[in-house]
């Protein structure tokens, strides 16, 4: 009985998919709506995301415009943004919210890259852990009894290729991520 990597592989699509959903929040210069999603606002005492609250558009390519259903809440969404770690200054208008997404430097380019590249290596060695895991379960089941040798091997071979899949896929994420910020 040879193992069944679905659920391994089930593990290793959600290990890139969530950092394909953190890379999404990394400002690479251009306007995009994901870098407030980890933004709440105290909205009558629950924290609330932007996007719940407002209309969040994105008119041109370096702004984002956030106009809030409820013009009272104007104020705590630029308080929220201020206190977050998304490095733009709101502006205010009474209406509207504007972020103005400044050309990133050179240097901020190369910083941002290297800390995608060091993101996708967790990722990588999250994956191995899930390989590692199943590796595990393989030689747990041929001292059992489970399997035979010959089992064992194709059932290696086989979460070998599967991690080796995921890994390629890790990859490409990193590198459509940093083309996308030194392409800006």
């Amino acid at each position: 009985m040879k193992l069944d990597t679905k659920p391994y592989e089930e593990k290793m699509q959600k290990t890139v998919n969530t950092y394909e959903k953190e890379f999404s929040t990394i400002r690479a210069g251009r306007a995009n709506p994901a870098v407030l999603n980890k933004i709440n606002v105290d909205y009558y005492g629950t924290p609330t995301p932007i996007n719940s609250l407002a209309e969040v558009k994105v008119p041109e390519p370096r702004m984002i415009t956030i106009q809030p259903w409820d013009a009272k809440v104007l104020k705590d969404i630029e308080k929220a943004i201020l206190a977050s770690d998304v490095g733009i200054t709101p502006v205010n208008d009474g209406k509207i919210i504007r972020l103005a997404f400044p050309q990133p430097t050179e240097e901020r380019r190369k910083e941002l890259t290297k800390q995608i590249t060091k993101m996708g290596e967790e990722g990588k060695v999250a994956i191995r852990n899930i390989r590692r895991e199943a590796t595990d379960k393989i030689k747990d089941m041929k001292k059992k009894s489970e399997m035979t040798e010959d089992e064992q091997k194709q059932s290696e071979k086989l979460i070998q290729d599967v991690t080796d899949k995921f890994t390629k896929m890790m990859d490409g994420v990193v590198a459509a991520k940093n083309k996308e910020i030194m392409t800006v």
